[in-house]
């Protein structure tokens, strides 16, 4: 039995709020660790969810934009879909738009995943890039900062979908995944990688995502079929961020905060 995990949740009115709190969470971890060592290592997930904290990150009337020091950050990429940077679906251009051109990370800091490579060679490139970029030596793993995910309405998370190769995967930094459900490939971090990180939070918000997380959260173990139970970081505490939409068939929460930006209500759970 892997050892238990404590599963905090803390739920938001609207999703805007759940943006808000990501964006806070994304500029508390890149301050400590440029405190604390000189240098910020982040993945961040795409899709339309962490689009509306990119988007507060680089608002010029929000404090992100000028307190956050973006020439000491390190981004990374969680997943990528097959196709090139310009492409619509591409992970990486979404972040681009709604980020990167508003702020100043250098380009020799950016790390973004070659989705129009053949997958095996774009996964064995940025399990490189890795590498090369932390001086990694044998069979060290990554270590993240912040890791940022999403869940998606069939329990996937990253790029590892259900009944798919990646997740038996352990002795990979990095997977080129075949989703048959979808008729694609994609290229993932493997799940050992994500669970070593420092924090790992998962932004979610909708009625859509509500049964699905509660399954993950408090159903029968069943990795095969939801891959997000994958996610259990070595330091035994994983970070839920909810709106209440998506938080509404979870356990009873325990804790209700009040701040000047909202109310902030939340629960805790052991898996």
């Amino acid at each position: 039995m892997p050892k238990p995990v404590t599963v905090t949740y803390q739920v938001f009115t609207t999703p805007k709020e759940v943006s808000m709190a990501s964006a806070r969470l994304f500029a508390s971890h890149v301050e400590q660790a440029v405190a604390s060592r000189g240098v910020a290592r982040v993945a961040i997930s795409g899709g339309s969810t962490p689009k509306g904290m990119f988007e507060l990150l680089a608002d010029p009337a929000k404090p992100f934009a000028e307190t956050i020091p973006w020439d000491k950050l390190q981004l990374f990429w969680v997943d990528e879909r097959c196709v090139p940077p310009t492409h619509p679906e591409s992970n990486y251009l979404m972040t681009k738009t709604a980020l990167l051109d508003k702020v100043g990370i250098k380009p020799e800091n950016i790390f973004r995943m070659e989705g129009e490579l053949d997958p095996e060679e774009a996964a064995n490139r940025y399990e490189a890039a890795l590498r090369n970029s932390m001086k990694l030596e044998g069979a060290e793993s990554p270590h993240f900062d912040l890791v940022l995910l999403g869940m998606g309405d069939d329990g996937h998370t990253a790029s590892l979908f259900p009944h798919t190769a990646a997740i038996n995967e352990m002795g990979r930094l990095v997977v080129a995944n075949h989703v048959p459900q979808k008729d694609t490939w994609r290229i993932s971090l493997a799940w050992p990688v994500i669970n070593a990180s420092a924090e790992v939070a998962f932004e979610i918000v909708g009625s859509g995502k509500a049964g699905i997380l509660a399954q993950v959260l408090t159903g029968p173990r069943d990795p095969e079929t939801l891959p997000s139970q994958l996610i259990r970081p070595t330091n035994g505490k994983l970070l839920f961020l909810l709106d209440e939409a998506a938080a509404s068939k979870l356990p009873p929460l325990t804790e209700i905060f009040t701040t000047p930006n909202g109310s902030r209500k939340v629960g805790t759970l052991e898996i």
